[in-house]
C-alpha cells in the first residue's frame, strides 16, 4: 500500500484556506504537500470564501509532481460541504480531522468514492490523512482500527496515513499543560504519540508526526524531528514554512542508508525463498527489507 507504492510525504505544511497570500507563498517552498485549512484556521464567517479559494488554487495548479494539495475539511456534516465545494479541484487528498474511530474514515472513504465518480476520478484517487487523537473517543478508539478496517480493503487502499494532535485532546481532557518541567510529553500524549504510530504500523500506512508549535524555536523542532524519525514516524506536520528544511532533511535517507537499503533489497531479491540472509556479517530477515524498502520510499522524495 502506501508503504511500497506512492512516495512517502516527509513534509505537509498547514495554510489558511482563505489566505491567497499565504498559499502562493507556501507553493513556493519545499513541502512535499500543503494542506489547505477549511478547518481551525477559517473563521466560520469566512468559511465559503475558504471553499472557493481553496477551488480556485487547485483549477489552477494542475501540477503536482513537485507538491501535492490536500485539503483538511472540517468535522461532522460540515464536512461533506467543504467536499462538494472544492472536489472538482481534483485535490491529492483529504484531511479528516477529530476522528472518533476507524468509522469515520469508511464513511468519508465512501462519499470520496461518490464524488470521484461523479467528477470522473479514478476510485481511490483521493487519499486520506485521519488525524486519530484529537477527542477522547478518538484515543480510546485507536486499537480497534486494525478489527474494523480488515473488512475494508478499498478504505486501506485510500488511507495513506495517520497522524496525531494534542491541542483538541489538551482541551478536551482540560489539561494545564502538555510537557513537564523537563520538556518532555506527560503520559497520555506520549500515549496518543505511541498509539497512532503503532495503529498506522499494524495497518500499513505511514505514520505522520504531529505539530510543532513554536516555529521560532529551530532547535527544539531539530531534536523534535530526529526523535520522530528514530522513533519510526516518516513525515512531519508543519504550521510554518521555515519548518520545513529541518523536516525535510530529518527524514530525507543519508547516502550511507540509502546504499545499504538498496544492497539489502538486492540480497532479498537475488535469494527470494531465503527468510534469513547473511548479510556483512549480520543476520537480516523480513523486517530488514521492509525498513529498507521505507527508506527508498522516503528518498523518491529528496530533490
Amino acid at each position: 500500500m502506501s508503504m511500497a507504492g506512492a512516495p512517502l510525504l516527509r513534509s505537509m505544511l498547514f495554510v489558511p484556506g482563505d489566505s491567497e497570500r499565504k498559499q502562493h507563498k507556501a507553493l513556493g517552498t519545499a513541502a512535499d504537500a500543503l494542506i489547505l485549512d477549511l478547518e481551525d484556521s477559517v473563521a466560520a464567517a469566512q468559511l465559503p470564501a475558504a471553499r472557493a479559494q481553496v477551488r480556485t488554487l487547485l483549477l489552477a495548479t494542475q501540477d503536482r509532481s513537485k507538491q501535492q494539495l490536500w485539503v483538511r475539511v472540517n468535522a461532522g456534516a460540515a464536512a461533506e460541504e467543504d467536499l462538494v465545494a472544492i472536489f472538482a479541484g481534483a485535490p491529492d487528498g483529504i484531511v479528516l480531522p477529530k476522528v472518533s474511530s476507524a468509522n469515520d474514515i469508511v464513511q468519508l472513504s465512501h462519499y470520496l468514492s461518490a464524488l470521484e465518480m461523479r467528477e470522473g476520478r479514478p476510485a481511490g484517487a483521493t487519499r486520506v490523512v485521519a488525524i486519530v487523537t484529537e477527542t477522547p473517543q478518538g484515543l480510546l478508539n485507536l486499537p480497534h482500527y486494525f478489527q474494523t478496517l480488515a473488512g475494508e480493503p478499498e478504505v486501506v487502499a485510500r488511507l495513506a496515513a495517520l497522524t496525531w494532535g494534542m491541542e483538541d485532546l489538551s482541551a478536551a481532557l482540560g489539561a494545564l499543560g502538555k510537557v513537564d518541567e523537563t520538556g518532555a510529553l506527560t503520559f497520555t500524549f506520549q500515549l496518543a504519540r505511541s498509539l497512532c504510530l503503532t495503529t498506522a504500523a499494524a495497518l500499513g500506512v505511514q505514520a505522520v508526526d504531529g505539530i510543532h508549535a513554536n516555529f521560532r524555536d529551530t532547535q527544539a523542532l531539530t531534536r523534535e524531528v530526529a526523535a520522530a524519525r528514530r522513533d519510526g514516524f516518516s513525515g512531519k506536520l508543519a504550521i510554518h514554512p521555515d519548518q520545513i528544511a529541518s523536516i525535510n532533511s530529518a527524514f530525507t535517507p543519508t547516502e550511507q542508508e540509502l546504499a545499504r537499503a538498496r544492497r539489502i533489497v538486492a540480497a532479498f531479491a537475488a535469494s527470494p525463498d531465503a527468510g534469513v540472509l547473511n548479510f556483512d556479517g549480520e543476520m537480516i530477515d523480513r523486517p530488514h527489507l521492509l525498513q529498507a524498502r521505507r527508506i527508498l520510499s522516503l528518498a523518491q522524495r529528496a530533490p
